[in-house]
């Protein structure tokens, strides 16, 4: 499953939003004033300023919601490392994946032998799974049952009626799979919804941006940054990994690649 990163909701107006708290910490009107006076030139050239500032708090005031689907728990264990934010991620403890998706990273892919072994043992993974599903399902059932005969004092589980049998098993299932997803990868596909002010997307593009971030958070977050560009240009312009706008920040660690990452991203602004 490839990739799908797409802004589902966001502040409105957020540039303008930024500029109108911003001038408000400089002026003695009041708030209609300044939002009144707002036209998009004002807004950028005040926007620029407090950036050349520092004055990073005003952009807190605006987020953006993202969904995002094909990727991988490896990732997204990554991902909520970045706790200003909130996550609402599928759950593998009430979602029966009878046949879950997976990512193949790049070098395996590209790799005949490696690429076999890679799939034969997500094969393994999901016969293991739904095995496991079975067995515990049985036992969860049992146990279920014999507890709803004793609790409501009936002579046997024959008095069991249909709609309390459909829902016992409903249970059964769903302690079966809390304990069966344990055997699931970390390339098992997840989708996961995140929220994010925009002070804490550009400390994220900062470091998942760079070259020295694993190849596929990397890739979110490009696809992430180009979303977020398209509903706020004048806020985003200068995002990108650190190297950007100044010197790389990874030591004796860099990529070295600093110029060719700073003409990529300095091309993606026109």
């Amino acid at each position: 499953m490839s990739l799908k990163v797409k802004i589902i909701e966001h502040t409105k107006n957020p540039e303008r939003v930024i500029a109108a708290a911003g001038k408000l910490c400089y002026s003695s009107a009041g708030v209609d004033d300044i939002i009144d006076k707002l036209d998009e030139n004002s807004t950028k050239k005040f926007i620029n300023m407090i950036m050349s500032y520092g004055h990073f708090s005003t952009i807190e005031h605006v987020s953006f919601t993202f969904a995002i689907e094909g990727v991988s728990r490896s990732l997204t264990h990554q991902l909520v490392r970045h706790r200003l934010a909130s996550y609402s991620q599928q759950s593998q403890r009430y979602v029966n994946l009878k046949q879950f998706e997976y990512i193949i990273p790049p070098e395996i892919e590209a790799n005949v032998e490696a690429k076999k072994l890679f799939i034969e043992c997500m094969e393994k993974d999901q016969e293991t799974y739904d095995k496991l599903v079975d067995i515990l399902k049985k036992v969860a059932l049992n146990a279920l049952i014999q507890e709803f005969v004793s609790k409501n004092k009936l002579s046997s589980e024959k008095e069991i009626t249909e709609k309390d049998n459909k829902k016992l098993l409903s249970n059964a299932e769903k302690k079966a799979i809390e304990d069966a997803r344990y055997v699931f990868p970390n390339a098992c596909e997840t989708k996961i919804i995140m929220t994010m002010n925009a002070r804490e997307l550009m400390h994220f593009f900062n470091e998942r941006c760079c070259l020295r971030a694993q190849w596929e958070i990397r890739e979110l977050a490009k696809e992430m940054l180009k979303a977020a560009k398209e509903i706020s240009p004048i806020l985003f312009e200068k995002s990108g990994p650190k190297c950007v706008n100044g010197p790389c920040s990874e030591g004796n660690m860099t990529c070295g690649k600093a110029v060719e990452i700073r003409k990529f991203y300095l091309d993606k602004r026109s």
